[in-house]
């Protein structure tokens, strides 16, 4: 148990904009949201997993449509709390405490902000370990457990509670809704047990978010490493490829960003071309023709000065950004894992091969 303030949300941000592989929201919405909860209602108790009672019940809250729609949209501020009432009146039972469903600089905020303004703790799990476009693309969906009950509901008031039969069609039915409501909705989905979270979970991903935050930001004191070596060494990351963006081919369909980014190589890849194709997230990496990266394992862009993580709705023309690979949690690399969120599923036309057999004998190194 420790609490979470305004210096900790810094952090969280920046590392769960890193852990979200190009998805999950813009930090800077995500973070003002969560500074904004807490400077009104108080620093946020973080619970260790183990902590939790095995018959609680434990409310995940998250952001769902396309993050650019985000940006504009906003969030009315009352979601939190009409969220809280339709599960626990589902339920008839109050809820212990709140998790992130996913990393990603909004959605790895919006629950440190509910829990501020609803008193609640938060869990250090979730159910990805980093971020994906669709809803049923969790760790809970392979072990079993429902989304449904759903709460849905919009910055105006309207809500909506589902029951569905799949948790493909619990996102089928909500992202029509979500379209219906602007291209951008809070809910919280996968209510689940302590004991279930515990099983299922991806652990201490609040906790991993901070600490890759905090390399962030002192990457610069990384003597006698390059700030680069440093980066790569803390984060665990494969350097996959640096350049600068050349084109950006973007579209928002279906409360989804489409799109491919191409880069021109810089430095000891100058000369060589690269794109990375995304769903919200970052989904593949080429190289000269060569995949080098695909999901289930994560593909981010970094700026090549920084190192702060550029999200696929901050993509813009002349930026230099490394692209690092980081390896996927274990659960992703099953089989179930493998069908739910693996290439074939976005329709790219590769099999799963984990990040660090494709780079095996290539430029790219840890």
């Amino acid at each position: 148990m420790r609490k979470i303030g305004i210096s900790e949300i810094e952090d969280i941000a920046m590392g769960a904009a890193l852990l979200g592989a190009g998805g999950g929201g813009d930090p800077y919405v995500g973070k003002l949201v969560a500074i904004g909860a807490v400077k009104e209602c108080g620093p946020v108790t973080l619970l260790d997993p183990d902590e939790i009672p095995d018959d609680v019940l434990i409310m995940p809250i998250a952001m769902m449509g396309a993050p650019t729609v985000l940006a504009e949209k906003g969030i009315g501020g009352k979601e939190y709390e009409t969220l809280y009432k339709m599960v626990s009146r589902f339920f008839g039972r109050e809820i212990y405490a709140l998790m992130p469903i996913e990393a990603g600089g909004v959605n790895s905020m919006l629950p440190i902000a509910a829990a501020a303004r609803l008193g609640l703790p938060l869990v250090d799990c979730d159910g990805m370990g980093r971020a994906f476009p669709e809803l049923q693309m969790v760790t809970f969906t392979i072990g079993g457990l429902k989304a449904t009950p759903m709460a849905l509901t919009d910055e105006k008031g309207n809500s909506v509670i589902f029951d569905t039969i799949t948790n493909k069609w619990t996102e089928e039915l909500a992202r029509a809704v979500t379209m219906s409501c602007g291209g951008s909705v809070s809910v919280s989905l996968y209510v689940m047990t302590g004991g279930q979270m515990k099983q299922y979970g991806v652990k201490n991903i609040v906790t991993r978010s901070q600490k890759l935050g905090e390399a962030i930001r002192t990457v610069k004191n990384s003597a006698p490493l390059t700030p680069e070596e440093h980066f790569l060494q803390f984060a665990e990351g494969f350097k996959l490829f640096k350049g600068k963006i050349a084109d950006v081919l973007r579209e928002t369909r279906g409360a989804f960003n489409y799109g491919k980014v191409v880069l021109e190589g810089i430095g000891e890849y100058k000369d060589r071309q690269a794109f990375v194709q995304f769903q919200n997230e970052n989904l593949l990496a080429s190289v000269d023709g060569e995949i080098l990266a695909t999901t289930p394992d994560l593909i981010c862009l970094v700026d090549t000065e920084t190192f702060s993580p550029v999200t696929t709705d901050a993509l813009k023309y002349g930026k230099r950004v490394m692209v690092v690979g980081l390896k996927c949690f274990e659960m992703w690399r099953t089989p179930a894992g493998i069908e739910l969120v693996g290439p074939r599923y976005f329709g790219c036309d590769t099999d799963y091969i984990p990040l660090e057999k494709r780079c095996e004998g290539g430029t790219a190194n840890v």
